[in-house]
């Protein structure tokens, strides 16, 4: 049963900016932790932002922080991710995932083994 759908990924230049979007399907985030992940050919999926949508308190990876952005839509069905500065190291595919509450560790430390529900994933690839 799909209910998490993510959308926004593309093809970029180094230095762009992208907006992902993850969707709630016949829930909504009310009370939740939402976290995007991502994860590049032969390595780990690594956590790189969140979000507690209890209080709107937000973390990041140290490898994004400036640069990317996580919000909730007043909808309360709508995570984004504003990425700007993209780099190269940026490409992989995105995934948007969902917790009872956010790990007490840095989203680099979350394992996929801490969030029930996933999304199917969206590319993004930065180019030089």
């Amino acid at each position: 049963e799909e209910l998490l759908v993510e959308s926004g990924g593309g093809s970029v230049e180094a230095g762009g900016s992208l907006r992902l979007s993850c969707t709630a399907l016949r829930v909504t985030y009310s009370g939740v932790c939402v976290a995007w992940f991502r994860q590049s050919p032969g390595k780990e999926r690594e956590g790189v932002a969140s979000i507690d949508t209890s209080n709107d308190g937000t973390d990041y990876a140290d490898s994004v922080k400036g640069r990317f952005t996580i919000s909730l839509d007043n909808d309360q069905k709508t995570v984004y991710l504003q990425m700007a500065g993209l780099e190269l190291e940026d490409t992989a595919m995105y995934y948007c995932a969902t917790a009872f509450f956010c790990p007490g560790v840095r989203p680099e430390q979350y394992t996929t083994r801490d969030f029930r529900y996933w999304g199917q994933g969206t590319q993004v690839t930065v180019s030089s």
